[in-house]
Parts: structure tokens; sequence; C-alpha cells
């Protein structure tokens, strides 16, 4: 849905997406729409095999010089008679040094789904004609969405109504003081994050 919603009235979004100001959506719209756009969610990257993740240790600068140093003192060992000690040694500390990444790359990828999980967050949204809390992940295209202070805003949105309405960006603008947002139609095709 590319859109840019902060050029229309609300009264243009709601025909737009036709939804209910006063009522919200039906269960039964929510369903059509949900099949239809899917969840309120980032798509994830796929995630990485183990092999992949074993291999993509040794793309290191430091890793490839160190394998690089195994070969030459292999050569070396090799011509002059001293044997493959070295070489040997300096692979097994590699190998040891990948497995100890994808280790750490996997305990690091858990420990992040469980900050996902305990963080996601809920959304007050009236449907029905009734104000409902859904996790921010069913929300689609046409809930109404009621914001009070403190909440986390679950998904882009178009206001309709706004009393003393300021977001606090700083995650996007590096901005430290909350901006105050306004349910005004802007009418340039190009803006930032301001109103």
């Amino acid at each position: 849905m590319k859109e840019n919603w902060f050029n229309l009235s609300f009264k243009q979004v709601e025909e737009k997406l036709k939804t209910n100001i006063i009522d919200g959506l039906t269960n039964e719209e929510v369903i059509k729409r949900r099949e239809q756009y899917g969840l309120n969610e980032l798509k994830a990257k796929k995630k990485k095999t183990l092999i992949q993740k074993f291999l993509e240790q040794f793309k290191d600068f430091m890793i490839i010089v160190l394998i690089l140093a195994a070969i030459i003192s292999g050569v070396i060992g090799i011509k002059e008679g001293d044997g493959m000690a070295d070489t040997f040694i300096i692979m097994i500390v590699i190998i040891v040094n990948a497995i100890i990444g994808v280790v750490q790359e996997s305990k690091a990828e858990k420990s992040l789904e469980a900050l996902k999980k305990m963080s996601s967050h809920v959304a007050k949204v009236i449907r029905n004609g009734k104000l409902n809390v859904v996790q921010s992940s069913e929300l689609v295209p046409g809930d109404i969405v009621v914001l009070d202070t403190g909440d986390f805003i679950p998904a882009d949105l178009r206001i309709i109504e706004a009393v003393n309405l300021k977001s606090q960006e700083s995650a996007l603008t590096g901005e430290s003081f909350p901006v105050e947002k306004y349910a005004d139609t802007i009418e340039n095709t190009e803006t930032g994050l301001r109103r």
C-alpha cells in the first residue's frame, strides 16, 4: 500500500480504506484484510544454516592472513624437512575460532528472538464499535487505533484526531525533544518526519 496518506484528508483516507472512523472495522473485514495483507510485522531475513555461519567465519581478514600463514608455514616446513606441525596448530586455532564464532552468533540470535517476544506490543483499536486490545502484529489497514500517553505507535498511522499529541522520535531522527503531531492534511508531497 504505497500511498501518501498525509496528503489526504481523514475523510478521504476513510473512503479509500473502506473503514468507519466511529465503529472501525468488522471482525469479518479484519479477517479478509489479514488474508490479503498478512500480519503487521517486518519480514525477517532467511536464517543462515550452521554450515553457512561456519563458512562466514573464514571471511575475516585476520583469518585469511592466518590461513595464508599456515600455507606458507606448511610449504617451508616441507622444503626444510621440519614437517607440518606449525601448519596443523594454526589450522586447529582457526577451526576452533570458527566454532566459537558460530556458537556466539547462535546465542546472540536466540537472545534477540527472546527480546522480540518479550517486547511484543499491544494496540488499542476500535472494531465493531468497541475498544479492543490486540497484538500490534494483528493490525490491518483501516483499523482505527487509539493512542494514549506512553503508548508505542504500532504501525504507520494517519492521525484523524489529536489533542496535545507529541511523539518521541529520537530513535529515527536523533532529536531529543518530542515532536508535536497534528491531524491536519499536509499539502507538501515531499515531507520528513516532522508533522
